[in-house]
């Protein structure tokens, strides 16, 4: 009988035998690959945290005690240790079992997470409520050395260490030297120091682990101050231990037993403890192992070639942005890219490859990216910032005060806009329309297709101002080629001029406003279709342009309707007094709610932004 089919609920796995350890881990790993290889998903992370998962479910009982996944995509080992075996058919699916640790979905998912550097202030705010009401538990916030790029990350650290926390608050640091990119900054390069010193590392063998299996926990505690002061004869600048929190390890990530001992010491400790956790990154599949990057966000694949099923036929909106950024470097040298830990994800690595010494990626630091960008552009050059939309609202306050307020030639290019699917929630680029309106000195784009993405990106380079441009997941449209006129400020594109409906589409919903005005030429209705461009400055003809000679008119984008272009273009229309007879509006957009994972083609249907549903609302007003 398998080991893995004896785990049927929390806490399972402690009715495994020890010398069973190895063998469930590899179990583990080939049932993740077998239903990853299916599904898709995050793989090399969860390869990576097979055995760090097995020993804190030794060490804890939940769902008493608490685990904080930081980001979360991790936690498929723990969901499968969970009882949540059968969800993995359907992981990340249309109504299926979620890729990110879900409290609705289970008593053992303490806390929600999908974005990076968040699980040390979740774990604090446990701890607190833990003191207040009096209870008794264990609080283990799990972050990788990628999410301690997040200033975040150090925001927690720092509350951490106050003189508040007398109890015991447990924090898993593990380090695989990569976030989705290899790391890179100074706390890699820190790390890396204390991984290598092998003077350490064999100090803490040879004494410290010998009192921990002799059971001489009091000695232990007893050696703080002075093991302390021994690691900096060894490791200079402990800034754990500097920052006033115990520092336990570097320890082998995939020696459950050895991480077991460590972690009951750690429950030990009064205050704030980090214990260091060296894993591999898709461990125990070679193809992850050598391309962890490549297979952190995995489309289904086959499992011995590790290559994706489905062969991608034609270009990305990311492809063509690539493309047009290394042309772009080509002909200009004040032209430099910045991204957040995502040279891959944004297409960028191209460019870096070409012109490495204008290419930065701050790590998993959305903020400092933003200000940095700012402060580059004051000394000439024609910064591009790209970032999905989801992680870019993590540095609003930046876009509006160190970008805006000063008015600097900043692009910003949001990748992932609308709905990005299985990862959910956490991800979809669902506000980016409305947060970056808000601002002012801030003009805002959408391009309909793949030739308008770059016009746009010229364009932006060149405006002398705050500039963004947002584009979608996947495959690049490629439809109404034929149009194609220069892009001028605030100026919309008249694409087909007709009567009856009036059709205005922002950006990706462009596409699907060409299928609505299709099926309503079938049902003998007329429609024309406008391009709106822009979002920020709303081209102040539309309204004329919408209501002339039509009797509907239908804004369509794919954004959260509160704030967004339909409810910025009816203040516009309703403002106005001179347009004679004012006609309905009909706002195609996403709900003011959080939508659920799935394939983008369910969740647009399920949101009715779909062209059946936009027909049928069309027509059912009419």
């Amino acid at each position: 009988m398998p080991i893995l089919d004896k785990i049927k609920k929390e806490n399972d796995i402690k009715k495994i035998s020890p010398e069973d350890y190895e063998k469930l881990a590899a179990e583990i790993r080939s049932f993740l690959i077998e239903h990853i290889s299916n599904t898709g998903g995050h793989l090399a992370s969860n390869l990576g945290a097979v055995e760090l998962t097995m020993a804190l479910h030794l060490s804890v009982d939940l769902p008493k005690d608490k685990i904080v996944w930081d980001v979360g995509h991790q936690s498929y080992t723990h969901k499968l240790l969970t009882g949540r075996r059968e969800g993995f058919d359907n992981l990340r699916k249309y109504g299926g079992m979620s890729g990110f640790p879900k409290r609705k979905e289970s008593d053992c998912d303490a806390f929600n997470t999908g974005h990076s550097s968040t699980s040390i202030s979740a774990g604090l705010g446990l701890v607190a409520a833990r003191e207040l009401n009096g209870d008794d538990y264990t609080v283990i916030s799990v972050i990788g050395d990628g999410s301690m790029t997040g200033g975040m990350a150090y925001e927690g650290l720092n509350n951490a260490s106050n003189e508040r926390l007398k109890k015991n608050f447990i924090i898993i640091l593990n380090d695989n030297n990569m976030s989705i990119a290899e790391n890179v900054g100074g706390m890699s390069n820190y790390l890396t120091k204390v991984r290598t010193s092998s003077n350490y590392l064999d100090l803490k063998d040879n004494v410290y682990y010998k009192l921990m299996d002799a059971k001489r926990y009091g000695a232990v505690r007893s050696i703080r101050t002075a093991k302390s002061t021994l690691k900096n004869l060894f490791v200079k600048n402990m800034l754990f231990e500097d920052m006033g929190i115990t520092y336990l390890g570097p320890v082998d990530g995939h020696d459950v037993d050895a991480m077991v001992r460590l972690i009951e010491v750690a429950k030990k400790v009064r205050g704030a403890v980090i214990v260091h956790v060296i894993t591999e990154k898709g461990k125990g599949y070679q193809p992850a192992e050598k391309h962890p990057s490549r297979f952190h966000g995995a489309e289904p694949f086959d499992i011995e070639t590790g290559i994706p099923k489905k062969v991608k036929e034609k270009p990305g909106y990311t492809d063509v942005f690539s493309t047009v950024m290394c042309k772009m470097g080509q002909k200009r040298d004040d032209v430099v890219a910045i991204t957040a830990a995502m040279p891959d994800g944004t297409g960028l690595k191209r460019f870096h490859n070409m012109y490495p010494n204008r290419f930065f990626d701050v790590g998993i630091a959305e903020e400092h990216a933003v200000t940095f960008a700012a402060a580059l552009s004051t000394g000439g050059k024609k910064p591009v910032v790209a970032i999905y939309s989801s992680f870019l609202q993590r540095a609003y306050d930046q876009i509006l005060h160190d970008v805006c307020i000063q008015d600097l030639p900043v692009t910003f290019a949001v990748d992932r806009a609308g709905l990005v699917g299985s990862d959910g929630e956490t991800h979809h680029g669902a506000f980016d329309l409305a947060y970056l309106s808000t601002v002012p000195n801030m003009t805002v784009m959408a391009p309909k297709n793949k030739w308008e993405l770059s016009d746009m990106l010229y364009f932006s380079v060149d405006f002398g101002h705050p500039i963004a441009f947002r584009y979608p997941r996947g495959e690049a449209y490629d439809g109404l080629r034929e149009f194609r006129a220069p892009i001028e400020l605030g100026k919309c594109e008249v694409i087909y001029e007709e009567e009856e409906i009036c059709l205005l589409a922002v950006g990706s919903m462009v596409k699907t406003a060409v299928e609505v005005r299709n099926k309503l030429l079938e049902s003998g209705h007329k429609a024309s279709l406008v391009n709106v461009r822009f979002v920020k400055p709303i081209d102040p003809e539309l309204v004329n342009i919408a209501n002339k000679g039509h009797k509907l008119i239908v804004t369509l984008e794919e954004n959260a309707l509160c704030g967004g272009f339909g409810e910025r273009f009816g203040y516009l229309y309703d403002s106005k007094t001179d347009i004679g007879d004012r006609k309905p509006v009909i706002n195609i957009a996403l709900p003011d709610a959080y939508v659920s994972h799935g394939d983008v083609p369910s969740l647009q249907k399920e949101c009715g932004i779909d062209a059946d549903s936009v027909y049928e609302k069309i027509v059912e007003a009419l």
